[in-house]
């Protein structure tokens, strides 16, 4: 499905360590979640209200199910993973991008929010991400699961629209994903 053939737009919201980790090596947030109070109103909230589908992987859902509530009532939820068996009805698994992305057109999704490491780094290095909200937080935790990945060789640009400085130390930037261009590489 080229970026063209999309009916659907897709966004990340995403809380960062100051080095870059999204969680700790076993997927553990703590060290995000004891200063999220902190950071104030980061838009969540509105962000949310604009959503009707969530993609994400395996991890980021079973992570979701020890929260101890279910955050995405009201919301389309679409699982990406080759080896997830649920029978949760609050979920759609699929096995392969292709077939995510064809359910999501057949759904009629408007706007997507991609949550989890392996599927947005997937989105960005297919060229299917519009737009990504990066909230950062002011600890170092030295290891874990980083927000970006290899990019299969090219640069993903991005449009800065906004960049602010919320409570607590934390600072928060959105970027239009604008193009994914072939890298140049000196020889």
């Amino acid at each position: 499905m080229s970026d063209h053939d999309r009916t659907f737009r897709t966004a990340v919201t995403v809380g960062v360590s100051l080095d870059g980790f999204i969680a700790r090596p076993d997927g553990d947030i703590d060290w995000l979640t004891s200063r999220g109070e902190q950071a104030g109103d980061t838009g969540y909230e509105a962000f949310m209200a604009g959503i009707d589908t969530l993609a994400m992987g395996r991890n980021t859902y079973e992570k979701v199910l020890t929260f101890g509530f279910w955050p995405y009532e009201g919301k389309r939820v679409a699982v990406l993973s080759g080896t997830l068996a649920t029978d949760d009805p609050r979920v759609t698994v699929l096995p392969s991008l292709g077939a995510l992305l064809a359910w999501l057109t057949a759904e009629g999704a408007e706007n997507v929010y991609v949550d989890g490491g392996r599927i947005v780094q997937t989105f960005l290095r297919e060229g299917l991400l519009d737009e990504l909200t990066v909230t950062t937080a002011p600890v170092l935790i030295g290891e874990g699961i980083p927000l970006f990945g290899g990019l299969a060789g090219r640069d993903i640009e991005l449009t800065l629209r906004s960049a602010k400085a919320l409570d607590g130390g934390f600072t928060q930037a959105t970027y239009a994903v604008t193009a994914a261009a072939p890298s140049v590489r000196a020889g």
